[in-house]
């Protein structure tokens, strides 16, 4: 019965973990909700408090919600990250090392504290149990699906969550918010990173990292023979595949191709430059797959709103694989994940680590 079964549910603020609380309790099960602050000050010890947060006027759904203070683990795993991946020349994605260190890490000591059976999260995303593995998939709103941003989840990580919002989409989970009387019911959705004000990112390097503007400012910027061809405000501020705010004139259109960070220069081409075949992907957790030993055939994706496309992944033997795509992506970017599919399923995922076949 469920009812036997406690369950800690991530509450961001807005509607969808709200609308899979409220769901949860309507199928039986104990819930409590747990609101994980990442920018608040530090604290030493992280302990749970009671929150104010109040997800539904109707009484039936007026569970009881907590903080976790994570701030501190916040600012080293995922602020630090975020920092020293740019400073590598690297593209990070901090909301999907969030979810693995920061949300599911708070969860489960939410679940421990309250000695609950589960974690559950507003994620448009499914699980299911076949053949002695948990098992992710995409969440039936193709529009809204987030499976792309879960690829870094463990097996034990998959057996105590639950995904409440995984046959639903968008539009569904509105109209049921409604229904249960949520107070977020119409508040828009955040498409920003949390701590980087206005999603301007290079303002946020500079107020961040003090003298990083003055230190990287008046790098070359080179063609594909490596002429000279102007100056940059430094590499960190560029992301592969720019075309806005280069301040080189040209015949045609150029992008950003290639980081330089030893040298502090960035690399400009035409589009057609920005075109990849082949990439290495590291640090891959398997999912979907017991074992990565031989070759596989694939679909896969190299950024959220990438169009996944047939691959073939062969195992490197060291947590990383060689991934050569059966059409070229376009402006692939190391420090971004490189998820794969089968069919709806997620079988692994991976850090684009190297980029080894560009077009010619």
């Amino acid at each position: 019965m469920n009812a036997q079964k406690k369950v800690v549910v991530g509450i961001s603020g807005g509607v969808d973990s709200a609308v899979a609380a409220c769901l949860l309790v309507e199928q039986g099960y104990a819930v409590t909700g747990l609101n994980i602050r990442v920018l608040d000050s530090i604290e030493e010890r992280p302990s749970l408090k009671p929150s104010p947060l109040v997800i539904s006027d109707h009484p039936d759904f007026q569970i009881p919600v907590f903080t976790l203070n994570l701030s501190s683990k916040f600012r080293d795993d995922v602020i630090q990250y975020f920092q020293d991946d740019y400073l590598g020349g690297n593209t990070p994605n901090p909301c999907m090392v969030c979810n693995k260190k920061i949300k599911w890490f708070g969860l489960f000591e939410g679940l421990k504290l309250l000695e609950a059976d589960f974690v559950a999260t507003g994620h448009f995303a499914a699980t299911s149990f076949s053949n002695g593995r948990y098992r992710l998939y995409k969440g039936a709103d193709t529009e809204k699906d987030q499976s792309y941003f879960l690829w870094m989840l463990s097996q034990s990580d998959l057996a105590q969550t639950l995904f409440p919002l995984g046959k639903l989409t968008k539009p569904e989970v509105r109209k049921l918010a409604r229904s249960f009387g949520v107070r977020a019911a119409e508040k828009k959705e955040s498409q920003e990173i949390c701590f980087v004000p206005q999603d301007d990112y290079c303002s946020y390097l500079t107020g961040a990292i003090p003298g990083l503007a003055e230190k990287v400012a008046g790098g070359d910027i080179i063609d594909e023979m490596g002429k000279v061809i102007g100056k940059h405000r430094g590499y960190p501020f560029y992301t592969i595949g720019q075309r806005r705010g280069l301040g080189v004139s040209a015949k045609e259109p150029l992008y950003v191709t290639a980081l330089d960070t030893e040298y502090n220069r960035i690399q400009v081409g035409n589009k057609s430059s920005l075109e990849c075949s082949s990439l290495i992907a590291s640090g891959l957790n398997l999912i979907g797959l017991e074992k990565l030993t031989n070759p596989i055939q694939a679909s896969g994706k190299i950024r959220y709103r990438d169009r996944e496309t047939p691959c073939t992944i062969v195992p490197l033997g060291d947590n990383s694989a060689t991934v050569s795509f059966d059409s070229p992506k376009n402006a692939v970017s190391t420090g971004q994940a490189a998820v794969f599919y089968r069919d709806s399923e997620v079988l692994c995922g991976g850090f684009i680590t190297q980029i080894i076949n560009t077009h010619q």
